[in-house]
């Protein structure tokens, strides 16, 4: 049912960017240029046990010969950045599903301001690589725990576009988010990736700007999945029926049926597995889709996404 392409990538070097943070270089196995991407990417990693992780990539787009991601590892890992950490080594090969994009950069915005916390700042060093080779105008506001659990830092020391505030240093300096937002420049795009915490008060903070220049990536859910069930999922390529029972996601209904829908992270925060909707009202739990287009219910995220009435119409 899935039309997903693997990649084959070969682990070719392994860096230590800051204390728990990891950094792997990843080639083509077959030695071919690698897929395309644009700044604010991923890729998901196809790991043991039917494991998939994305990971967001932190080098230039322009590089066709290489993939970058680094990796923090989370104490409440659900297992994808302990293997990574503890079982990867150089020259290993893992498959990998080709970039997608659902953090993307507005190349021709006038200015852009960066909020990065933790290892947020690995899609937004991807963007500010962009936006230094198209000569835009970009600032930086970089929170970390403490500067030894801060990747790549040391590209930034010293510039006057950006400011880092660390959580342990003394006395404490925290960022101000509402200040920040508030003081931004009628033009300027802004954009966010960090915890959640952080994430929430970003988004409170820019509840009153106009939405199309506000910009986040979360790292994981914040709404549990959908499991009421109670609903029939029709397949409208095939004409297949399924009942989705209580305590099931779309997503397990379709795969232990046999089928290959395209997923990743499985917490609807990667966009992987966005998926057309042709009739009934999705029951919306990502972090991917807008307001707007949760309300048009034109697509949803069957991996965490529910219905909320008797048939749900996918274009599968």
């Amino acid at each position: 049912m899935s039309n997903e392409f693997l990649l084959s990538l070969r682990v070719r070097a392994i860096s230590e960017e800051a204390r728990g943070i990891l950094a792997y270089e990843f080639v083509s196995n077959d030695g071919c240029p690698l897929p395309a991407f644009t700044a604010g990417a991923h890729i998901s990693l196809v790991l043991p046990d039917s494991m998939r992780r994305s990971y967001s990539l932190t080098n230039s787009q322009r590089e066709r010969h290489r993939y970058v991601v680094a990796v923090n590892l989370d104490p409440r890992s659900r297992g994808g950045s302990r293997y990574l950490h503890e079982r990867v080594r150089v020259g290993d090969i893992l498959p990998a599903v080709a970039p997608s994009n659902a953090f993307a950069l507005v190349e021709n915005a006038r200015q852009s301001v960066f909020i990065a916390g933790g290892i947020g700042i690995t899609p937004i060093r991807a963007m500010i690589r962009r936006l230094n080779d198209l000569g835009k105008h970009w600032s930086l506001h970089y929170c970390a725990r403490t500067p030894s659990a801060a990747a790549f830092t040391a590209e930034f020391e010293g510039d006057e576009r950006v400011r880092f505030y660390f959580d342990q240093a003394e006395p404490a300096d925290r960022l101000d988010i509402e200040g920040l937002v508030g003081n931004l420049p009628p033009h300027a795009h802004i954009y966010c990736c960090g915890p959640a915490s952080m994430l929430d008060a970003f988004l409170a903070a820019a509840s009153r700007l106009p939405a199309e220049r506000v910009h986040y990536e979360r790292f994981a859910a914040t709404e549990a999945p959908s499991r009421a069930g109670g609903y029939t999922v029709t397949l409208a390529r095939s004409g297949r029926s399924l009942q989705v029972p209580a305590g099931r996601t779309i997503l397990q209904v379709l795969q232990e049926a046999g089928l290959d829908p395209a997923f990743s992270c499985g917490q609807g925060v990667c966009g992987s597995c966005e998926t057309g909707v042709l009739a009934g009202r999705p029951d919306h739990r990502d972090q991917v889709l807008s307001e707007n287009e949760r309300a048009a219910g034109r697509s949803m995220m069957i991996c965490c996404s529910g219905c909320l009435d008797d048939n749900l119409v996918l274009d599968l």
